[in-house]
């Protein structure tokens, strides 16, 4: 079997989970949205599947999948030892960003 970070470095598979962590999607639905071939969108979601990134289940004639986060929550903890590496950056950008305009920011909103 192929390990995590080998499933996930393959690009369509990203953007197959990408997809899968907005909605639930069926095979023909991500074909169109990502413009691959049914064999490739299956190929990709059977070795998805195996490793425990998605699920499906049967709805009428098709199969929807959705997302498994349990799978990159290990990605997620495996990197967060790393984490301190860039928010150190961050923290310095931000710094950086209010000596430039100090005025306070808020998520979402536009100035």
């Amino acid at each position: 079997m192929e390990s995590t970070f080998a499933i996930i470095a393959e690009p369509n598979r990203r953007a197959i989970l990408s997809l899968l962590a907005a909605s639930e999607q069926s095979v023909g639905e991500i074909e169109e949205k990502l413009n691959l071939s049914q064999p490739s969108v299956s190929k990709h979601l059977r070795v998805l599947r195996e490793a425990g990134f998605v699920e499906a289940r049967v709805d009428a004639q098709r199969r929807l999948y959705r997302l498994n986060p349990e799978p990159l929550m290990e990605i997620d903890a495996w990197l967060a030892p790393f984490r301190r590496f860039w928010s150190v950056h961050l923290d310095a950008l931000e710094r950086h960003l209010d000596q430039i305009d100090p005025a306070p920011r808020s998520k979402g909103k536009k100035r």
